[in-house]
């Protein structure tokens, strides 16, 4: 797994945990097939992605003065478990064939069957798996051996961060039923499905479980939002402009689905009628084409809407990184958290 947004150490610690959990939660009914499936989640789980939202929570953790300990690690890995479960979903839902560069999980699932019925099934398998995997990730959180006041603070985060994300992502669902996304509208699908779920509140969990005082849970979410905002506008652009070798996704999967990002609201507000009825023509067509997503990314390009997400995300990481200045601190914290916030909004991957 290639851990590119901190220390090495910490992203083997945070998979050990998970590794030693799913070990202890194998099959319960002696069928192959279901184990079988088991062994699919486990490999999802472990087999990718970047550990944002643990390395988040730890470091929300020692920024509130905890020490470096096992129990902060198993407590980040459980939000490791939630994420697995949503992107499950996820996936589902949008009808995505990869994730992390891997055949989905409810596309593997369809393929150990054969018949008419094989991809229902993979999708129905899929959501069983989701679920057991959001519910792993409360089992693992409850059982981390913080003490009991603290966990129960952070668990009251953890239960709005799920909640949060949710709606954010019926609202995302909703903006593709609508006549189209403003800026508005669609910062706001961002700020709950992406932002608070991805920074604001994996470091509040932390910081809860470390007995952080109120004043700097709200220094947390000043840092939080905006750069979990600017994290969601920089996968807009290379979800757009990337290859599925960079991003582990067909760059076609969010403008075949008709996703209203921000970059698509910038475009369309600013676009000629000709660039208009280019949008309207392949933004959210199933059938886009390689030609297609080449005439659409070029009016993102000649309307300046790719500028001005830029702009925004620059904008944004100005006013996290001036946040965490004037957060009252740990100093190990701050370093770590001030470089998080630099990869995190100019990754290229």
């Amino acid at each position: 797994m290639p851990v590119s947004f901190t220390q090495h150490s910490l992203g083997s610690r945070i998979d050990q945990q998970l590794s030693g959990f799913l070990d202890t939660w194998r099959a319960t009914v002696s069928d192959p097939d279901v184990e079988a499936a088991y062994r699919l989640l486990a490999d999802f789980v472990l087999g990718g992605g970047k550990r944002i939202r643990p390395q988040l929570c730890y470091w929300g953790w020692r920024g509130a003065g905890g020490e470096d300990c096992e129990e902060i690690i198993k407590a980040a890995a459980a939000l490791e478990l939630c994420h697995a479960g949503l992107l499950i979903h996820d996936d589902i839902m949008d009808g995505s064939a990869l994730r992390r560069g891997r055949v989905t999980v409810h596309k593997n699932l369809a393929g150990l069957h054969q018949g008419p019925g094989a991809e229902a099934f993979g999708q129905a398998g899929g959501i069983l798996l989701g679920t057991l995997s959001l519910a792993w990730s409360d089992a693992m959180l409850s059982s981390c051996g913080v003490e009991p006041p603290r966990l129960r603070a952070a668990h009251h985060i953890f239960d709005a961060m799920r909640t949060e994300v949710i709606s954010g992502q019926y609202l995302d669902m909703l903006a593709q039923l609508r006549s189209g996304a403003s800026v508005p509208e669609a910062l706001m699908v961002i700020r709950y499905k992406t932002a608070k779920y991805t920074v604001e509140r994996p470091l509040q969990i932390g910081g809860a479980l470390a007995g952080a005082p109120p004043e700097l849970l709200e220094s947390y979410s000043r840092f939080g939002v905006p750069l979990g905002e600017a994290f969601q506008l920089r996968d807009d652009v290379l979800s757009t402009f990337g290859t599925a070798a960079e991003t582990g996704k067909s760059a076609l999967d969010d403008l075949r689905e008709g996703k209203h990002t921000v970059l698509i609201a910038h475009a369309v507000r600013r676009a000629s009628p000709a660039q208009r009825a280019q949008l309207k023509r392949w933004h959210g067509n199933p059938e886009l084409t390689e030609e297609g997503a080449a005439e659409l990314r070029g009016v993102l390009l000649d309307t300046g809407a790719v500028a001005r997400v830029e702009e925004m995300i620059e904008q944004r990481v100005r006013e996290a990184v001036q946040a965490l200045a004037e957060a009252q601190i740990k100093p190990e914290a701050l370093s770590a958290l001030t470089v998080l916030a630099d990869r995190l909004a100019h990754r290229t991957k």
